[in-house]
């Protein structure tokens, strides 16, 4: 009988918004001199809520698309930015050492764009398969440059594959894949 390790794979969105507004007014007179800050960062990501890796044996390997990951940039100028992923381990049950995936055998690839809009340049970190990484520590997803005062906007669909060691046990595991941009 074959044992069989399902995975799930929840994705949280990490965004940088910038420095909110402030204000402050000083009388001087009979005039009050009212000063603020404008937020001047407009960049952002999105990703999906979840995505369902399939499942395989211990020892096996699961490989699967989470879905679109979209970088929005509407920054005046022609900033650049870089897109981070990092991953939790991947746990079943109270998550003993026998429950867990560790996130060293998760690896990560962007693939290449899949959609852009409003010029500038962007890199994925990893375009290929055979360049794929582990996620035991954060690794930059994509990078860009945005070159004119219309928003920018690049996409990807990231792969995971995930080789679960052959001592852990049948279950459903759940881990955690952050993207976050500055």
């Amino acid at each position: 009988m074959r044992t069989v390790i399902s995975l799930l794979v929840s994705t949280v969105v990490v965004l940088r918004l910038g420095v909110g507004s402030m204000a402050s007014a000083t009388g001087v007179g009979d005039r009050v001199m009212a000063t603020f800050v404008l937020r001047q960062t407009e960049l952002e990501i999105t990703v999906p809520d979840s995505a369902a890796a399939g499942s395989t044996g211990p020892g096996g390997t699961i490989s699967a698309t989470l879905g679109t990951v979209t970088v929005t940039d509407a920054r005046a100028a022609d900033p650049t930015w870089a897109a981070t992923v990092s991953a939790t381990d991947f746990t079943t049950g109270a998550g003993s050492p026998a429950e867990t995936v560790t996130r060293g055998a998760v690896a990560y690839w962007s693939g290449p764009v899949t959609g852009s809009s409003g010029g500038g340049s962007s890199t994925p970190g990893q375009d290929t398969t055979e360049a794929r990484v582990t996620l035991s520590v954060p690794v930059t997803a994509f990078s860009g440059r945005k070159s004119s005062l219309s928003t920018q906007t690049t996409s990807w669909q990231p792969t995971l594959v995930i080789t679960p060691p052959a001592s852990a046990v049948a279950g459903t595991y759940t881990g955690v894949i952050v993207h976050s941009v500055t």
